[in-house]
């Protein structure tokens, strides 16, 4: 059975490409239906925190000057999530940060760290909801968020709840269609890139081309 690493990254407020940093990273494995383990830590790249996201987050600067080095959280947070598929909520802001972390670290990147994206995911499961921001996704499903939303390892649990719900819902919904076989990570991430009205047909096409795969 695999184990899938759920992460999540707070930063400066803008994106890497924009000279932005990380500030804070969570990483939560889930095996089976169930959170298995977890590690979170502040990282300190030497950027600056504007006010409003110190706000938001409730990360300061002094906070940053006492957390550890960035490449040694991110070689640190590579070790823990080696030879794991990644999931985020809204998965290309984390992976935008991921690579650029994991370069500025001088870290070798893992082929198993394909990412998978819940809000892509819920956007094609529920669709009725009025939003896929993880707040309204928490509320939609009656999550519960451990500590304080905008906290790398809150959001990372939270996160894991909310994949477990769609593993569940594909289950579900489509258990005729996948027989023996689990919604693990591969089918995910496929189903991710399907339409909205295509989505039985790229399972089961999925499916077919990977008989091998199975729970």
């Amino acid at each position: 059975m695999e184990t899938v690493a759920v992460i999540d990254f707070e930063t400066t407020g803008l994106g890497p490409t924009s000279g932005g940093r990380a500030t804070e990273v969570a990483a939560v494995l889930v095996r089976e239906g169930q959170v298995v383990d977890a590690w979170s830590s502040l990282m300190n790249s030497g950027a600056w925190v504007p006010p409003q996201i110190q706000a938001l987050t409730g990360i300061t600067n002094a906070m940053l000057e006492r957390a550890p080095p960035s490449a040694t959280v991110m070689q640190e947070l590579a070790r823990f999530t080696a030879g794991c598929p990644l999931v985020a909520h809204n998965a290309a802001f984390d992976r935008g940060f991921w690579e650029a972390e994991m370069r500025q670290a001088g870290q070798a990147p893992d082929p198993a760290h394909q990412f998978a994206c819940t809000v892509l995911l819920s956007r094609r499961l529920w669709p009725e909801a009025r939003s896929h921001g993880l707040g309204a996704m928490v509320q939609f499903h009656g999550l519960t968020l451990e500590g304080r939303a905008h906290r790398a390892l809150a959001d990372a649990r939270v996160t894991a709840g909310l994949w477990l719900k769609v593993q569940a819902e594909v289950q579900q919904r489509f258990a005729m269609d996948l027989g023996a076989r689990a919604a693990d990570h591969a089918l995910l991430a496929h189903l991710q890139r399907t339409p909205l009205r295509q989505l039985r047909r790229g399972l089961v096409e999925h499916v077919r081309s990977r008989p091998s795969m199975n729970a």
